[in-house]
């Protein structure tokens, strides 16, 4: 139970620092911050209701993960936790020691996609593994001290689904899941 409260009361204070970064986004597409402080009292009050679909469906999300994302506040929160499906098409390692992938949504979720991701990935989505290779950008040297993720990369052609938060690059205007929590293998 001690865990339950210390998982909660961390993401809270996670999801209220994102949001509150969070300066272009649509208000069609977050939550007002009266709705976040609701969300939070919610949370707050150690309901025993029985109302846990919010922690079940962040418990498939690591909210850890984003001590160790580079500069985080380029990154505007969507949806704190999101699976997708479709297949890898382009992987490469990032100077800031991220793996970046473009993932070719499948059929349904084209929605996910924004103008830039259809003008500058060719339609794809790009997903992201924080601290999974070496670090070469100075300014982002110390973003992963202390982490060494583990998830596992799929190679060009895997069909995949992909858990994690969906974001907007505010740098650059394209969709992500970044951070990804996990990685699993689809036929």
């Amino acid at each position: 139970m001690t865990n339950y409260f210390h998982f909660k009361s961390l993401f809270v204070h996670l999801f209220i620092i994102t949001i509150c970064s969070c300066q272009q986004m649509d208000k069609n597409q977050v939550k007002s911050k009266e709705e976040l402080a609701k969300e939070e009292r919610q949370l707050d009050k150690n309901d025993t209701s029985g109302n846990t679909a919010t922690i079940e469906k962040l418990s498939d999300c690591d909210v850890n993960l984003w001590k160790y994302v580079y500069d985080p506040e380029r990154l505007q929160i969507l949806d704190r936790c999101k699976v997708v499906t479709g297949t890898i098409e382009e992987t490469n390692a990032d100077e800031d020691g991220d793996q970046h992938m473009l993932l070719r949504l499948d059929k349904g979720q084209d929605d996910l996609l924004t103008e830039r991701n259809m003008e500058k990935k060719e339609g794809n989505l790009v997903i992201e593994a924080v601290c999974i290779n070496n670090i070469s950008r100075k300014k982002a040297l110390g973003a992963c001290t202390g982490y060494v993720n583990h998830v596992e990369l799929p190679k060009v052609g895997d069909h995949v689904k992909v858990t994690g938060s969906y974001v907007i690059d505010s740098h650059n205007g394209w969709a992500e899941i970044h951070p990804i929590t996990k990685i699993e293998m689809q036929q």
